[in-house]
């Protein structure tokens, strides 16, 4: 499955928005008469376009978590991010923790680099470096990510760690207040132009289960294709 950015995975609320767990169903309802399930094996954020895998059997669904669980699906993700990184490919190997769990913390879900967290690891490498004129910045580049473990908010972090956070990021970007500013106010023209994108630039880009020689690619989605137009 290919999600579009601003979907939610599952619902979250009663009578919330309509999610791709909702659609799912509705898709997939003969399956479902018949003894099928909706399992979502790789969740994206809302934000996140992108390929995700949706098993339809209650077997499917457990032999994919044992992949995953196992590290044998591979991922990648295309991001675009602010600046142009000094080296075509590096690494970051950084434990990620939730920070409101050691302190009081602004934002409750916000993830940080902290010696107490659980090991996250991202390979990068750079796709292509371009020039946009914007009235906070002009150079960008589109960096492909090798997430090796699947942490929230890993493949965020540790960009924003490397000094290259992704363009639209409200938490991780130029200043996590927008983030606050946006759950009060939605998306405004002042937010327009600090983050440049009403979300953040990351996709996931290619999907392969290992042990099965099986992969499916996803180009970048047309929001993010206008902003790397040169």
């Amino acid at each position: 499955m290919d999600k579009p950015p601003f979907l939610e995975a599952h619902p979250t609320k009663p009578g919330g928005a309509r999610t791709l767990w909702d659609g799912m169903r509705e898709l997939l309802a003969y399956e479902i008469a018949n003894g099928g399930q909706v399992s979502i094996i790789n969740r994206l954020d809302r934000e996140t376009s992108g390929l995700t895998i949706i098993a339809k059997t209650r077997d499917a669904a457990r032999m994919l978590s044992r992949e995953m669980a196992a590290r044998a699906i591979g991922k990648e993700y295309l991001a675009v991010v602010w600046g142009w990184p000094e080296r075509d490919a590096w690494e970051v190997d950084a434990p990620l923790l939730r920070l409101g769990s050691v302190e009081p913390f602004r934002i409750w879900l916000k993830q940080g680099i902290h010696p107490d967290g659980v090991p996250a690891r991202t390979r990068f490498r750079v796709e292509r470096r371009f020039r946009r004129e914007t009235t906070n910045g002009r150079e960008f580049a589109i960096v492909r990510a090798f997430p090796e473990t699947g942490r929230t908010h890993q493949i965020r972090v540790h960009l924003a760690h490397s000094g290259h956070a992704i363009v639209g990021d409200k938490i991780y970007g130029p200043d996590e207040g927008c983030y606050l500013e946006f759950i009060e106010t939605s998306w405004t023209l002042a937010l327009a132009e600090r983050l440049l994108l009403p979300r953040h630039a990351l996709h996931s880009a290619a999907l392969r289960i290992e042990s099965r020689a099986i992969g499916w690619e996803s180009p970048l989605p047309e929001d993010l294709v206008a902003f790397v137009a040169e």
